[in-house]
Order: structure tokens, then C-alpha cells, then sequence
């Protein structure tokens, strides 16, 4: 089978299709034949060698690596142990995340998960629309319903609202009643208008920390030095969750009343199947910037690295 590998660490061009065995199916594990594979931050954060962490915290993973953790396909076989899924059956998931030396290897034409973290494909999504689910959903759905478990009538102010995790994080909050305010830049009002943000700020020509007041949660998925800035948006006992480092001024932010809540995403099949049933009744849409082909995955690392997303980015695997 053909399967993207990097034998170095570097730039796009380190990642090369290659012909390497199919694997086997352990005990509770599914082999699936990829149909699509979407593509994230660690992805091309490990194929940098993960340079935007500090070195005493970077992680160690074997080489040569086949990056991808978010699939859907088809399964081709089962192991030892497994049940819920027979062959032929169209699954997506977060595959062993955050694990990386036993990670997802989604970026193949085949790979194993465990039965666990797979979840039915919703039926009106193509395989490429589902395969940019994953981690972006499961992000968002994890940090609104088991971090900040947000309340309905809250304001909420999404930081980097067109991206992956942005733009599930704008649709989950509707769907829980809050209100919300997207942040991004113009180019991307009419997308968000699409998926009900009550607010638009396009970061570019506005100042949001002059804008905006009394908000109850900031999801940032941008994080960075400047993330402090934020900070006179909320109200006092409000909450930050950062889905990426930050500088948040935190003594400042505690004399405020301001905590913050988040966590590690990680697989989980029955929230991905939560994700799958709010799609197939039309509550969550899926927001695709560009797709590629399975061998042209340096070229859609190339794509990531312009930056200013919107919605996720996949390489095809089969034709839909």
C-alpha cells in the first residue's frame, strides 16, 4: 500500500509517498481502508520536529513517521475482540490521540484504530467533509461540554472563529443557545454569518478589547503573546479556555476573577458519534479550505503553513 512517511524532520518536502506493508488489525482494533484524511496542527508541528515547543518539552517520536490522526473509510477487516464493526462499514475518528509513537498514520492508504475511537460516518457527509471532523470536533465539543460545560444565554467571543476548531466551536455554542461573537479576519464575515454568529469582528480594522465587553467565555484558538488582550472583554469571573499557548497575564487575569479551563483533545468514539448525529440533522456543518491528493501532501503543508484557514484542510485518499 502507498503511505506518506518522513525519514528527517523539516520542511513540506520531507514527506514522501512511499510503498510500505498494510498492516494487521490487533486485538480490538479495526483495519480501515482511508477514503480521506484530515489534516492538523501536529501534524506539521511534527514534521518541524515540534520547533515551536520548547526543547525540554518537545515530544520524541520514532522515524521513519506517517503524521495523520483523522480519518474516514471503510472497514476492511477486524481483530480479535471486536464487534460494534463488521466490514464494509463507513466509520471516522480521532485515531490514538495524542499518542505519537503509536499514533493515527492516517495520511495511508490504510491504517488500524481501535474499534473505540471510531464512530458510524454520518451519511450525508462525503468521506472528505467527515475526515476534517475529528480533532477540530472533538476539540471543540470537548472543551464547551466537559471544560467550560457552557450554559445556555452565556456570551461567548470565539478567537480564530473560521478555523478548524474555531468554526465547530461558533456551531456548538449556538447549538447550547449562547450567544456568540466571531473573531477573524473580513474575508471570512460571510462564512461565519453562514454558521450564526450573532457578532462579527474582523480583527484587522478592530480593535476587539475596545469593542467588546461583558463576556462571559473566550474560546482563543490563536493564543500567542498577545493573548492578554483579552482580557478587559471579560467580565469578572469570566473564563479563557486556550486551545493553544498563550501569554494571559494569569496573576491579572486571577485578581479579575478570570479562571481558565481546557485540557489535552483526545479519540473518543461516542463523542465522535454525538458530533456525527448533529451533522446528519443539519446542526453542524463542515467548513473545507482546500483539498489535496494523498500524494501531494507536501503541498497541502504548504497550504497550512500560508495560514488564515478556513475550515479544514484534507488530502483525499480514494475518489468519493
Amino acid at each position: 500500500m502507498k503511505a506518506v512517511r518522513m525519514h528527517r524532520t523539516g520542511e513540506p518536502g520531507v514527506l514522501a509517498l512511499e510503498e510500505v506493508p498494510r498492516p494487521e488489525p490487533g486485538t480490538g482494533d479495526v483495519l480501515v481502508q482511508v477514503h480521506a484524511a484530515g489534516m492538523n496542527p501536529p501534524d506539521w508541528y511534527a514534521r518541524k520536529g515540534f520547533s515551536n515547543i520548547p526543547e525540554e518539552l518537545r515530544p520524541v517520536f520514532p522515524l521513519p513517521y506517517t503524521p495523520g490522526s483523522d480519518i474516514s473509510g471503510v472497514v476492511a477487516a477486524v481483530g480479535h475482540g471486536v464487534t460494534e464493526w463488521q466490514e464494509g462499514d463507513e466509520v471516522f475518528g480521532l485515531v490514538r490521540f495524542p499518542s505519537l509513537e503509536h499514533g493515527g498514520r492516517g495520511y495511508a492508504e490504510y491504517t488500524t484504530s481501535p474499534a473505540l475511537h471510531l464512530a458510524r460516518k454520518p451519511a450525508n457527509l462525503s468521506h472528505v467533509e467527515a475526515a476534517a471532523v475529528p480533532m477540530a470536533g472533538l476539540t471543540a465539543y470537548q472543551f464547551i461540554f466537559d471544560h467550560i460545560k457552557l450554559d445556555e444565554g452565556r456570551r461567548v467571543l470565539v478567537n480564530g472563529a473560521a478555523g478548524g476548531v474555531g468554526h465547530f466551536a461558533v456551531q456548538l455554542a449556538k447549538v447550547l443557545g449562547a450567544y456568540v461573537i466571531g473573531v477573524a479576519s473580513g474575508r471570512h464575515e460571510t462564512f461565519l454569518r453562514e454558521l450564526g454568529v450573532d457578532e462579527f469582528l474582523d480583527y484587522t480594522t478592530t480593535r476587539v478589547e475596545d469593542e467588546v465587553r461583558d463576556v462571559d467565555v473566550l474560546i482563543d484558538t490563536v493564543g500567542g503573546p498577545d493573548g492578554h488582550r483579552f482580557l478587559p472583554v471579560l467580565r469578572p469571573g469570566g473564563v479563557i479556555s486556550p486551545v493553544f499557548l498563550g501569554e494571559y497575564h494569569r496573576e491579572r487575569a486571577a485578581e479579575l476573577g478570570i479562571s481558565f479551563r481546557g485540557g489535552q483533545v483526545h479519540s473518543d468514539g461516542e463523542q465522535m458519534a454525538e458530533l456525527g448525529r448533529l451533522l446528519e440533522e443539519g446542526r453542524l456543518r463542515v467548513g473545507l479550505d482546500s483539498v489535496f491528493p494523498l500524494a501531494e501532501a507536501a503541498r497541502a503543508h504548504e497550504r497550512a503553513e500560508r495560514g488564515h484557514i478556513q475550515g479544514k484542510i484534507v488530502l483525499r485518499v480514494v475518489p468519493d
